[in-house]
């Protein structure tokens, strides 16, 4: 033998040891697949989008950031403001067209707002993108008689490629008027900050208290403000006489200032509280009032048990798991985040079959990428999730979850109930 041919051989044979020393090689970077997120991360959304964040990483993590031998990426945008802090549309747009703009991105993860969701779903419906949110929770994204056009105009393909790991509110706004009446209140005043979903469950709040013999003394909307003064609005409802407050809205749409003027008015030493929806389900919420203030009078409904009470195996692994990677207990919305990037690795495995045969890269390629996907995420079904299988509809609903009612009290949103619409009260 040549001394080229075996110092050409040594060099393989030593290239070999040091790759199998290494373990098994990374996908390459032509079997990248990467995932876009978009959701606020702005002001008091911080806590709330670093725990989703952080959710769907530790769910990367766990998989070795691969599914179906392909490396797996996560981009992440921030679709909020920097001069408001709230989710901005023009914003949620851009993020989407990056998204579908990169031939890699396979998954549109998002978004947290279903106001924002609005914006982004028919243009990852028309590039045959799919879209999960953890989330979005307005009724009209995904079902009929709630807005005109509704869901369709979101649907311009006519093809469904949309889909949440979380309930939508038709659940939730019955299931609170119900648990109102539970809790034996009388009469409430239903307060809404105009946005799409802050006002849709609102809504649907008021109808089911209506039909369940609640008093529906007042009902009024309102855009958030910089600075917000609602002193005006809150001294109607004090006049009113109502025994509780609903509030639907968010977070960065003025539930904490609503809190925190309902008790310089006098509202929680009268022992009237505000209930509201799972976007005031974090510690956004605690960390602007201060938790002394709103001890014993704010009630939340939001679609989950206990956190540190999951009933599964991997709901359990997952608390236990975030708990010691972040230090931190998870945060609501961090489950649903979670189960969706459960989805997501799933949804690419199914596909890799199909995935393996499509070569090349231009637009017809990528197109037969995204929507092996999409094929595969439309049929999830039985999924093991922290609460209980994740099975789509037709509508890419999830086909059940467990709503909840919580009290802040002590420091922390305490586990109370499960409720529902239809609730026999104890």
């Amino acid at each position: 033998m040549s001394k080229r041919l075996l110092c050409a051989a040594t060099f393989v044979i030593i290239a070999s040891m040091i790759l199998a020393a290494c373990g098994p090689a990374a996908p390459a970077a032509s079997k990248t697949i990467k995932i876009y997120t978009s959701w606020p991360m702005q002001g008091s959304m911080i806590p709330e989008g670093t725990a989703m964040l952080n959710a769907a990483k530790l769910a990367l993590d766990e998989a070795g950031n691969q599914a179906g031998g392909y490396k797996l990426e996560l981009v992440f945008l921030d679709d909020a403001s920097p001069t408001t802090g709230s989710w901005d549309g023009t914003i949620e747009s851009g993020n989407a067209q990056k998204a579908i703009a990169d031939p890699q991105a396979l998954v549109y993860f998002g978004t947290y707002n279903s106001g924002s969701a609005k914006v982004s779903m028919p243009l990852t419906n028309k590039a045959g993108l799919a879209q999960i949110t953890p989330a979005n929770s307005y009724p009209g994204l995904t079902k009929k008689g709630f807005a005109a056009g509704e869901p369709d105009i979101y649907r311009p393909t006519g093809k469904v490629n949309y889909f949440r790991t979380y309930g939508a509110d038709d659940l939730q706004g019955a299931s609170g008027a119900a648990w109102a009446k539970c809790l034996g209140h009388k009469s409430v005043y239903i307060l809404d900050d105009r946005q799409l979903y802050g006002k849709g469950i609102a809504d649907v709040f008021e109808k089911r208290a209506k039909e369940l013999g609640l008093t529906v003394a007042g009902h009024d909307g309102f855009e958030s403000q910089a600075n917000p003064d609602y002193r005006a609005l809150l001294t109607k409802v004090k006049a009113s006489g109502a025994d509780l407050v609903y509030f639907g809205g968010l977070v960065d749409s003025g539930g904490p200032q609503i809190l925190q003027q309902m008790d310089a008015l006098g509202f929680f030493k009268a022992g009237v509280p505000m209930m509201s929806d799972d976007a005031m389900y974090t510690e956004g919420v605690p960390q602007a009032t201060g938790p002394d203030l709103i001890n014993g009078f704010l009630y939340v409904t939001f679609a989950s048990p206990a956190l540190d009470q999951l009933p599964t195996k991997v709901g359990q692994d997952f608390y236990k798991n975030y708990k010691a990677k972040y230090n931190a207990d998870p945060i609501g919305w961090s489950l649903y985040s979670y189960n969706a990037v459960l989805v997501i690795l799933d949804s690419i495995k199914r596909a890799q079959p199909q995935l393996d045969k499509i070569t090349g890269t231009d637009q017809k390629a990528v197109d037969a990428r995204r929507a092996a996907v999409l094929d595969a995420m439309r049929v999830t079904k039985d999924l093991p999730g922290v609460s209980g299988p994740i099975t789509f509809d037709e509508n890419g609903d999830p086909t059940s979850y467990v709503m909840s009612g919580f009290l802040f009290k002590d420091g922390k949103y305490q586990w109370q109930e499960n409720i529902s619409g239809d609730m026999t009260c104890k």
